[in-house]
Formats: C-alpha cells, sequence, structure tokens
C-alpha cells in the first residue's frame, strides 16, 4: 500500500505523456524547449518546497500510501513527481488552449 501514491502519480504522468503525443503539445512539438521549462519549473517548486520547508511552513504528511522515501527532510521523494505532473499538466493545458483559441479566432 506504500507506493499507491506514486504508482498514481506515475500513471497520471502516463497520460499526460499520451495526451502530448496525440496532440503535440509540449515535449512532442519541441522537445529542447520543453525540457528546459519543465525542468526549470520543477527546480522552482522544488527550491519554494525547500523554503517552506526551511521557515516551517510546510510538514511531510504522515500516510500509509507514501513510500516513506525522503529526498530531503520533509520532502518526500512523491513530491518530485508530483510538481513534475504538475507542470506538464499545466504546460499540456496552456498549449492546448492556445491552440483551441487560435482555431476558434481562425474560423
Amino acid at each position: 500500500m506504500g507506493i499507491l501514491y506514486l504508482a498514481a502519480l506515475l500513471v497520471s504522468i502516463t497520460g499526460m505523456v499520451v495526451l502530448d503525443r496525440r496532440f503535440r503539445l509540449f515535449f512532442f512539438d519541441r522537445p529542447g524547449r520543453a525540457a528546459v521549462v519543465l525542468v526549470a519549473g520543477v527546480v522552482f517548486f522544488v527550491l519554494w518546497d525547500l523554503a517552506g520547508i526551511g521557515l516551517g511552513i510546510f510538514f511531510r504528511g504522515e500516510t500509509s500510501f507514501m513510500t516513506g522515501l525522503q529526498v530531503a527532510p520533509e520532502l518526500p521523494v512523491e513530491e518530485l513527481f508530483f510538481l513534475t505532473l504538475l507542470c506538464y499538466l499545466t504546460m499540456n493545458v496552456f498549449l492546448g488552449a492556445r491552440r483551441l483559441i487560435a482555431r476558434r479566432s481562425a474560423s
């Protein structure tokens, strides 16, 4: 049961990859640029998390659904996958919406 949350995150990231591939939104449109944007977003949010942890604002929640592995004190490994999903989802939604708006404006 301790890997359930990580498994759900991996399934969700896989869904983002499938949507990206199907509609050529992010990595399947411009892979180099996408890698830079995704890494920058994840690094930004990891630094944000570390600042929050250092200030005593963020704490690791206790649940049986998580692996218990930590990257740093109060920073579970699942957080890295969650932040990756968050950034990937945001870029897919942004680029998909931009494409839809452009298509509507053209017609």
